[in-house]
């Protein structure tokens, strides 16, 4: 076979694959029906509890503070999150597998970038919130202004945008002329890389540069806030004060070890003996449960979320 047909064989097939067939979760109709159920509940509770927690926060008086706000912030970051991968998993579930096109594909995986880095700089501020409230309690007011809170989370914004894009830029680069089945329920970076059949050096390289803005700062930037803050808690001398200064702390600690570690149990320690079936359900805790979870541990456990909702109730049943 002359050369030059060869190589043009070779080109068509490195062009081939212009479409994804995500498996999602293999198993007979009525374990997928169960899950399809599951998750179409959790996905509502989701978006109806974070939605909740907005209104009551832009709408309180009471909640015009920046803990409360940070907290709305992340309510958004919650629903963008649900909204990016849960419908498109329920239809994998039905359908028992779906197809995605490469441009489709590419953008589920950059907002999944926007949401879980926009997550990483969020509690990284809230962190740094309770840092000035317990160890410059006097300060508080007068340094987190109202402003000054708005110009801080408008920089992580514009920053989370920039690098999803940095993020996303190079997976797209890549050469897909294999299979073309991604055994997941959503287009993340790990099972894309599996079956790229070009060079994928300069995505993990890009990938562990990126980590640090994005991951490792802020857990270092959590870890020092926290240090200080126990130590601060610790020359409390009164034991009702002590618990109360732990109490404000403990909702945003829960939510970071939850979201933190699934993450480094996925991205920093995939292991290649590990089925797919864990990895997946290890993946479920921070794009499904993560934006469940992190509503309903700021409401139940907060007083002033509670007295907010029961004057909004009580409002609307006056109305």
């Amino acid at each position: 076979m002359p050369t030059c047909i060869t190589s043009r064989i070779q080109e068509d097939n490195l062009t081939a694959v212009t479409e994804f067939f995500l498996l999602g979760f293999q198993g007979s109709r009525c374990l997928r029906m169960f899950l399809f159920c599951s998750l179409f509940v959790v996905f509502g509770v989701t978006i109806c509890g974070n939605l909740l927690i907005i209104t009551l926060v832009s709408t309180s008086k009471s909640l015009h503070t920046p803990m409360y706000f940070y907290i709305s912030q992340l309510s958004i970051t919650d629903i963008l999150l649900s909204t990016d991968i849960v419908p498109n998993m329920l239809h994998i579930l039905l359908n028992n597998g779906a197809a995605i096109i490469f441009a489709g594909c590419m953008t589920q995986f950059y907002f999944f970038g926007v949401s879980e880095t926009s997550e990483c700089f969020l509690l990284t501020l809230m962190s740094y919130d309770r840092y000035v409230a317990i160890c410059n309690p006097l300060h508080y007011t007068s340094i987190m202004t109202r402003d000054y809170c708005v110009k801080l989370t408008t920089a992580c914004w514009l920053l989370v945008i920039f690098i999803s894009v940095m993020i996303i830029y190079a997976p797209s680069t890549l050469t897909f002329c294999g299979p073309n089945i991604i055994d997941h329920f959503f287009c993340d970076l790990i099972p894309l890389l599996e079956i790229a059949c070009s060079d994928i050096f300069i995505v993990q390289l890009q990938n562990s540069i990126l980590s640090i803005p994005t991951l490792i700062i802020p857990i270092i930037i959590i870890v020092a806030s926290y240090v200080h803050i126990i130590s601060s808690i610790l020359k409390i001398p009164s034991n009702i004060s002590r618990q109360k200064a732990f109490s404000t702390c403990s909702s945003h600690l829960i939510v970071v070890s939850i979201f933190y570690c699934s993450l480094v149990v996925v991205y920093f320690f995939p292991t290649k003996g590990q089925s797919s079936t864990i990895s997946k359900v290890l993946s479920l805790l921070y794009t499904v449960l993560s934006p469940l979870i992190n509503p309903i541990i700021y409401s139940l456990r907060n007083k002033d979320i509670k007295k907010a909702l029961q004057e909004t109730i009580h409002k609307c049943t006056q109305i």
